[in-house]
């Protein structure tokens, strides 16, 4: 029979020796590992009878709270009052959380013993019971502790729904879906998020446990909203009573092993700790197989979100007030690889330009001399201290194209996203063909006589498009100012007017396969006022343009935007990078706010859509004040989705 006993004992160790062989699971101890090698300290000790179940109640700010029973999932330490797993507990007994607190507890039962003799009293069991009163002061600690947690959870959760705003709450309640990382290539990991999906398993801090030091547990991907994930507790079956939204690349998001490597303690939730006696086996059952992050994906985010634009730094950017031109800026801070450009002659730091660092707004200091774009003479002659140019390599890259042959011509007219009304498509004209494969365009009926309005895209943008573009993809085309023969038709116009058409052939015909679908949830900036990122939705895809609408706000504010625009986001990037998200505006929220910040949106919709010509016709007697300089060759590189991150203000 002995014999029999020790294979089966070195049978059930090597069971153990193999599953343990994944690493997953060396920082969780579980009841099923052999305990005959205890210390004999802690055997020669009595045993303690365990509390029984109908202890005493102790309540705190009305929380009610029971002493563990010592047997059903949960235990105490005996010596510090640390209240953890009991299958983590150290001994045959679970008495004690670690062998440092059974030899000092033994250590400390003694030195009392010896000296209650020296005091002349009898050795009792009072010793050990000596050590139950810290064990009493630690449970109703611990009590406080909890309530005072689920105390600021409820005040959290009230004042999260009053002022903030939660893409989990947002997408469960409305069944929404949000446009893979995988659409995004300049977002952080949106060329290297892999096979990231449901059911891929991470390790999470557990939030289901009244302990006071932080542990883990793992968790299942239920559902993907861009960096944002659903998470389920594994052992939680089909209850999604606990499941939780979390951001993916967070600092507190591992993968599977991680705990392990780290010697981080993985606890099972308090909702679920009676379903099963060894946990360990549990997991290995239930992970053998399963998919889990790669085991540099927190170094990858880290890399991804390095952005090699810095503060100080000086670039060319388009003026924001004449369209026409650029300006020198200097870099003021970098957000997630979005810039605030500060205007170089802006003394009070005030007049800024926000765009991202893939913009085709922007340009190295010289680009506007090389290609003979109009250029804003600064007013300081020199570089101020601390201020140096970034180098050319950084920015944007535009396709080379051939402009030996058959190519674009000044007076052909063509379809362009409006820069300044980014919700139509308008009857353009280019007004000069510049180097480089740049187009200076001016929008039929608007422009200004001196040319101040005209904007500048690559012939390669995806905003401009061949004459006939609108109305096979049934767009509403907005027709010339003042163009009273409708419904607009191009063969009638192109006759009244002696125009020709720009050759189909010469547009960008490219249709990357972006993986956007209507009614996918994203980020987007609003490029009539690019320092805002909103909750927003694709409304309408047309190739790869993508009518974007702001959630909340009415259709007339919807932009045209090119798929691979760099104002776009997966849901969640402003909360990886610390970026201020705007929520979707509420119609009570919109009716009340109608006397300020919607009568300004309106007024700048007006501005955009009514006066803003008016206003360049206001401001052209300005623009050639002897500040502007027309080189002889040039362009500006305004290449994406009708990319226009600019505004004329409003003159009084």
């Amino acid at each position: 029979m002995e014999n029999t006993k020790d294979l089966t004992e070195h049978s059930s160790r090597s069971e153990r020796k193999r599953r343990d062989s994944f690493g997953m699971f060396d920082g969780y101890d579980s009841c099923s590992e052999d305990t005959s090698s205890s210390s004999s300290s802690e055997e020669s000790e009595e045993e303690v009878a365990p509390l029984p179940s109908n202890l005493p109640i102790i309540k705190n700010n009305g929380q009610v709270y029971t002493y563990p029973d010592g047997k059903s999932g949960m235990a105490t330490c005996e010596m510090c009052g640390m209240v953890g797993v009991r299958d983590a507990f150290y001994s045959k007994t679970k008495r004690f959380c670690s062998v440092s607190c059974s030899r000092s507890y033994s250590s400390n039962s003694k030195k009392a013993s010896i000296l209650a003799r020296l005091q002349g009293k009898p050795p009792t069991k009072k010793a050990k019971v000596l050590q139950k009163q810290p064990l009493v002061a630690k449970l109703a600690a611990y009590a406080q502790y909890q309530a005072t947690l689920q105390n600021q959870a409820k005040t959290k959760s009230v004042a999260v729904s009053m002022e903030g705003f939660s893409w989990g709450n947002y997408i469960n309640s409305n069944s929404f879906i949000a446009a893979p990382v995988t659409c995004f290539k300049h977002a952080p990991m949106g060329t290297c998020w892999g096979d990231i999906s449901e059911n891929v398993r991470v390790e999470v801090p557990n939030t289901d446990c009244s302990l006071p030091t932080k542990v883990f547990w793992i968790a299942g991907i239920v559902k993907l909203a861009g960096y944002n994930a659903l998470l389920r507790y594994e052992g939680f079956e089909n209850d999604s009573g606990l499941d939780f939204w979390c951001n993916i690349c967070g600092s507190d998001i591992h993968p599977v092993g991680w705990c392990a490597a780290s010697g981080k303690p993985l606890v099972p939730p308090r909702t679920i700790q009676h379903k099963y006696t060894n946990w360990k086996a549990f997991l290995v059952k239930r992970l053998t197989g399963a998919k889990t992050l790669p085991p540099d994906f927190s170094q990858k985010v880290s890399e991804s979100m390095q952005y090699p634009f810095k503060p100080c730094m000086r670039v060319e950017v388009v003026d924001k007030r004449h369209l026409c031109r650029t300006r020198v800026a200097v870099v003021e801070s970098v957000i997630g690889g979005r810039l605030r450009l500060v205007y170089e002659e802006s003394e009070d730091r005030t007049d800024d330009f926000w765009c991202h660092m893939h913009s085709p707004l922007i340009h190295h200091i010289g680009w506007s001399r090389s290609i003979g774009h109009r250029f804003k003479r600064s007013d300081i002659t020199k570089k101020q201290d601390g201020h140096f140019d970034t180098p050319p390599h950084l920015f944007a890259k535009v396709k080379e194209v051939d402009q030996s042959g058959e190519w674009f011509k000044e007076g052909m007219k063509l379809e362009a996203i409006d820069p300044l009304n980014l919700s139509t498509i308008c009857v353009a004209t280019i007004r000069k063909v510049l180097a480089d494969g740049f187009l200076m365009i001016g929008i039929d009926g608007s422009e200004a006589a001196d040319g101040s309005d005209w904007f500048c895209y690559h012939a390669t943008s995806p905003s401009i498009f061949p004459v006939g573009f609108c109305e096979i993809n049934m767009i509403e085309l907005t027709p010339p100012r003042g163009y009273t023969k409708l419904p607009f038709k191009w063969f009638d116009y192109l006759r009244e007017t002696g125009s020709i058409a720009a050759p189909v052939k010469l547009f960008n015909k490219d249709v990357p396969n972006h993986g956007f679908r209507v009614g996918m949830k994203l980020e987007a900036v609003d490029l009539m006022e690019p320092r805002l990122i909103c909750v927003a939705t694709v409304t309408r895809i047309i190739h790869r343009l993508l009518r974007i609408h702001f959630d909340g706000w009415e259709e007339e504010y919807d932009q045209w935007v090119d798929c691979e625009s760099p104002d776009l986001y997966p849901v969640g990037w402003c909360q990886l990078t610390g970026y201020q998200l705007q929520p979707p505006a509420s119609q009570s929220s919109r009716e009340s706010q109608s006397g300020s910040s919607k009568q300004k949106k309106k007024a700048k919709s007006q501005q955009y859509k009514g006066h803003k010509k008016m206003t360049t016709l206001q401001l052209k007697e300005e623009l050639m004040d002897g500040e502007d300089y027309n080189f002889l060759q040039g362009a500006s590189d305004q290449e994406s989705n009708g990319s226009a991150n600019f505004y004329i203000k409003q003159e009084p």
